[in-house]
């Protein structure tokens, strides 16, 4: 057990190499790369897009944050089934840390995502573009790797906790609205700022929702950064994955551009940041307060701490 143990994560980190690498050989070696990357799409304040204009470039680091996003279904998935398994024979699972796994994947993606983008189809990627592509993938990694452990060992704090995410995701994504105007998009000042506040409060108001309830049903609060990072996984790996999925026609899939996730003005995107990370702040200081107040007596805070 020790030995099949120990060698682990060196199986874990193979398989999720293979499987980035043979996505990455996928969107850029096999399927229609106008499809994939929307080559000749037409967009705001441009008649076409070119394979290395600011829109498509942007496509290809999201593609990481997509691949990173099915590496996040499925291994979370194989532990939660593994765990239920290793329940019931009363064993533990024994999920590797997810920094171990990470570790072994680093080197490998690093060289091979390079390696099939600058080499195969037409046009093959710069330098910059395929080490941004890599490294976008490299970052999704660790927010996909993040709740293999929990799924394992603690599934109900898990789900607890992508609750607890989906409440910042409108922090993230939707914050950037107040920018859109000035872009040339559709819509006016007013209704990007309504969307925008809208969206964090009614982000504050669901954590306050599940705040209650966690403390009606006995449910101990997970850290804020562990808040923060899941807001994060979801919104940045999942989500383009997701849109990966489900936002073409049927049989017409393709990569989103970098500004349907991210704020364009670097600063409005930190700004993103530190609401969502407020926001998990709030929440961990409203669940303690609620623990002292209708838990007769003094309870111990909540850590600020990340996943496991």
């Amino acid at each position: 057990m020790h030995t099949r143990r120990s060698w682990r994560p060196f199986i874990e980190a193979a398989a999720i190499v293979l499987l980035v690498l043979a996505i990455y050989y996928y969107w850029f070696a096999l399927a229609d790369r106008y499809i994939v990357f929307l080559y000749g799409h037409t967009a705001p304040g441009i008649e076409l897009t070119q394979p290395f204009d600011a829109i498509t470039s942007s496509r290809y680091w999201m593609a990481g944050l997509a691949a990173a996003g099915v590496v996040m279904v499925l291994y979370t998935a194989a532990n939660w089934l593994g765990g239920r398994m290793a329940a019931r024979r009363g064993v533990s699972f024994g999920t590797p840390d997810w920094w171990r796994v990470w570790a072994l994947c680093a080197l490998p993606l690093a060289i091979g995502i390079p390696a099939i983008t600058m080499t195969v189809n037409m046009p093959t990627l710069p330098l910059s573009l395929a080490a941004a592509s890599a490294a976008a993938a490299l970052i999704g990694l660790i927010l996909a790797l993040l709740p293999g452990r929990w799924a394992a060992e603690r599934p109900t704090d898990l789900l607890w906790l992508a609750l607890d995410g989906m409440a910042l995701i409108p922090a993230l994504l939707l914050l950037r609205a107040v920018e859109l105007p000035a872009r040339g998009l559709s819509v006016s000042p007013a209704v990007a700022w309504f969307v925008a506040i809208g969206g964090l409060v009614g982000g504050a108001v669901w954590l306050a929702i599940l705040s209650v309830l966690r403390r009606w049903g006995g449910q101990e609060s997970s850290g804020a950064a562990a808040i923060f990072l899941a807001g994060v996984g979801l919104s940045y790996v999942l989500m383009p994955l997701t849109h990966y999925l489900t936002a073409g026609p049927r049989g017409f899939r393709y990569i989103t551009n970098s500004a349907n996730f991210f704020a364009t003005n670097p600063w409005l995107q930190l700004l993103a940041f530190a609401t969502a990370a407020g926001l998990a702040l709030a929440a961990v200081w409203f669940r303690n307060w609620l623990a002292r107040h209708y838990k007769g007596g003094d309870v111990e805070p909540v850590p600020i701490i990340p996943m496991e």
